[in-house]
C-alpha cells in the first residue's frame, strides 16, 4: 500500500533503476506517516561513508506528542541498505547527470519502505513528449477505446 508519494519525480526525472530501502524512524514519525501526512517534495538521497540517508523528507509532529519536546521535522533519515545496493548508487552518483531520489513510501510485511530510483533529470521537450502521451491516453479514455 502506497502511503505517500513523489508525483513530481517521474514527471521530471527519467527513472533508469529502482532500489527498495528500509528508513529507520522514531515511533511518532511512524505514526505520523502511516496516517499519510509524510511529504517527499524536495528531498534527496545523500550517499557518503557508504552511508545513505534521506534529506529534506517533511513528517509533523504526531497530534498527541507533547509541544514541550524540540523535533527536527525535516531531519536526517538513514536507509537501511546492503553493500552491492549502495555501491551501486556510488557508481550513480558519480555519473554526470545522475541523481538519486524517492519514488514513494510503501508499506511491506508491516514494514515502511523508501523506493528509490536512480534518475537522470528531462529536458524540455521529454517532459513536453509525456504531456502529450498522457493527454492522448485521456482521450482515448473518454471515447471508451483502450491503449
Amino acid at each position: 500500500m502506497i502511503i505517500a508519494k513523489n508525483k513530481k519525480a517521474y514527471f521530471d526525472y527519467a527513472i533508469i533503476e529502482k532500489f527498495e530501502a528500509g528508513i529507520i524512524l522514531e515511533g511518532w514519525e511512524v505514526k505520523s506517516i502511516r496516517a499519510g501526512m509524510a511529504s517527499l517534495k524536495d528531498c534527496f538521497v545523500k550517499i557518503s561513508d557508504n552511508a545513505a540517508s534521506l534529506v529534506n523528507m517533511h513528517v509533523p509532529r504526531w497530534k498527541t506528542q507533547s509541544q514541550s519536546i524540540q523535533i527536527d521535522e525535516k531531519r536526517e533519515r538513514k536507509l537501511l541498505l546492503n553493500k552491492r545496493e549502495l555501491e551501486k548508487l556510488g557508481q550513480v552518483r558519480k555519473n554526470a547527470g545522475m541523481t538519486i531520489i524517492p519514488l514513494d513510501i510503501h508499506t511491506s510485511h508491516h514494514k515502511l519502505k523508501l523506493l528509490i530510483g536512480a534518475a537522470r533529470g528531462k529536458k524540455k521537450y521529454d517532459k513536453r513528449e509525456s504531456i502529450k502521451k498522457k493527454e492522448f491516453k485521456r482521450d482515448l479514455q473518454r471515447q471508451g477505446k483502450k491503449w
